[in-house]
């Protein structure tokens, strides 16, 4: 039988802070969850709808510069459709009978780590490939414009407490 822990009382000693927990590269995720949402990504990627195989195929030859997106991606504890890490923006593609309440639920816990969703409808993509590129090139605009930002900002906040590359001294 398992020895079962019991709560101690704190005797006022400062402890060291605990320490990072390494499970699932960085989020709260055991190592068998994870490879459960691999193996399931790849599957994903092995059976594509034909939404996503036209979308990564316009990927695969458009010239995002240094931003790529990469197909049925596994981010904590989610698959999204497409992912650019560098911009931490992911397309998430709406399919016909999918749980809109889980997509939200998802939607939300991946804003809530600063991973921007942008939702596409599979009926448009399939019938008006054009204008979901110019969203989606819309919202990459946007992305890199709120990265330019807080740059600007962090940047300005650095200068402020004196951390600044400036030296007045020299």
């Amino acid at each position: 039988m398992a020895e079962r822990k019991k709560l101690g009382i704190s005797t006022g000693t400062a402890e060291a802070p605990a320490a990072l927990k390494k499970k699932g590269r960085g989020w709260e995720i055991s190592e068998k969850r994870l490879d459960a949402l691999h193996d399931q990504a790849r599957e994903m990627r092995r059976f594509s709808s034909e939404a996503h195989k036209a979308l990564a195929e316009r990927f695969a030859g458009a010239n995002l510069g240094p931003y790529t997106f990469k197909r049925h991606v596994v981010v904590g504890s989610a698959i999204v459709d497409f992912n650019c890490h560098r911009l931490g923006m992911a397309i998430a593609i709406d399919e016909e009978g999918e749980n809109e309440a889980l997509s939200r639920r998802r939607d939300k816990s991946l804003e809530a780590v600063g991973i921007r969703v942008m939702r596409i409808k599979a009926k448009d993509i399939l019938e008006n490939m054009d204008d979901v590129l110019a969203r989606i090139t819309a919202g990459m605009r946007m992305r890199i414009a709120d990265k330019e930002q807080a740059r600007r900002e962090h940047q300005r906040q650095g200068a402020s407490r004196g951390r600044g590359y400036r030296n007045d001294n020299a």
